[in-house]
């Protein structure tokens, strides 16, 4: 089968042009993995809100979503995670992967899974673009398997976003009606949204990371040079999370998360002057951009997990003093949490 790029003379600016489109389509497959998490976490809180009536502000906030602002922010995300090379953007998946499982380890199974899922959005928007690099690199049909993987990409997160908005606009009417396939199979299983999420993003990372290794080492002509590198990136790494683990739980939303997301960057930036290429400086700025615009899209979700953390925490002392009825006969009790 005769290929359509063997007719095409070979120009080195076109061959720049079929990179820059390859990278366009990886930062496309990445955006729309992120669009999908968010639409999925959007149902599970929107879905939680209702069960709880003091929740309503948070309902209405969370289902006040529009169409042109998602597809702004896919498409803004796509061009950040084309413009961040591979390099910069393997860092950013090895050390989201390492605060990751540390958080996970200290904290275990909890209210901070949401949050955790929310920021990890610009991570596993570059975890998905090292693992599409490292795959698909030598491949002779790679720029056709990036076009069919950006479009299976982009009917996936139009699907998940449609189901977001169809919950948020139907989902409390067709719950109690019981007509709907979508709303019933979400008012058995919605709880399973982030047990799907955990197995999705442990896979993803898994792949990106061993990725991300292959990529950073490529660059590497010696095992000396390798060596010189990752001791100072380990160090770099350890520092972060000793940081990231001394920061008040309660306050993994909000404006920590900016500041988070600052002190990632600012460690990186630091880690790259040294041992890194004045590009790299350039694209530790681009990725700091991306972290803070998805954790701008990502505004109201993170606020409503922050609550539901605080609600959480806040039955522990309001049980202390709660009596259940008494029955006849029976003395004053009183039940301690």
């Amino acid at each position: 089968m005769f290929s359509l790029w063997s007719w095409v003379p070979a120009l080195p600016g076109l061959a720049w042009g079929w990179a820059l489109l390859d990278a366009l389509l990886q930062g496309l497959v990445g955006a729309c993995a992120v669009s999908v998490l968010c639409s999925l976490l959007r149902v599970y809180l929107y879905i939680q809100c209702l069960n709880d009536p003091e929740r309503q502000a948070e309902k209405a906030a969370i289902g006040a979503q529009r169409r042109v602002l998602e597809l702004l922010h896919v498409a803004v995300l796509a061009g950040l995670l084309a413009l961040v090379g591979s390099r910069v953007a393997a860092l950013v998946v090895l050390e989201f992967s390492l605060r990751a499982v540390s958080t996970a380890l200290s904290l275990g199974k909890g209210a901070h899974s949401s949050q955790l899922y929310l920021l990890c959005q610009y991570s596993l928007g570059c975890g998905v673009s090292c693992g599409l690099s490292f795959l698909l690199e030598g491949a002779p049909h790679g720029t056709c398997n990036l076009a069919l993987a950006a479009g299976l990409a982009g009917l996936l997160a139009t699907y998940a976003q449609r189901l977001a908005r169809h919950v948020c606009t139907l989902y409390e009417l067709h719950s109690r009606a019981r007509y709907c396939g979508v709303c019933i199979l979400l008012l058995t299983a919605g709880h399973g949204i982030p047990r799907l999420l955990r197995n999705a993003l442990t896979v993803a990372f898994a792949v990106g990371d061993l990725a991300a290794v292959v990529l950073v080492n490529r660059d590497f002509l010696s095992v000396a040079e390798a060596v010189r590198f990752w001791t100072p990136l380990t160090i770099c790494y350890t520092l972060l999370v000793i940081y990231m683990q001394e920061e008040p739980r309660q306050s993994a939303g909000g404006r920590a998360a900016y500041q988070t997301a600052l002190v990632r960057m600012g460690g990186l930036l630091i880690l790259l002057l040294t041992v890194g290429r004045w590009t790299d400086v350039l694209h530790i700025f681009i990725s700091l951009l991306g972290e803070l615009w998805c954790l701008l899209g990502a505004g109201v979700l993170l606020e409503s997990c922050r609550r539901q953390v605080r609600r959480r925490h806040r039955p522990a002392a309001a049980v202390r003093g709660w009596r259940r009825p008494r029955a006849h006969g029976e003395g004053p009790s009183c039940v301690s949490a």
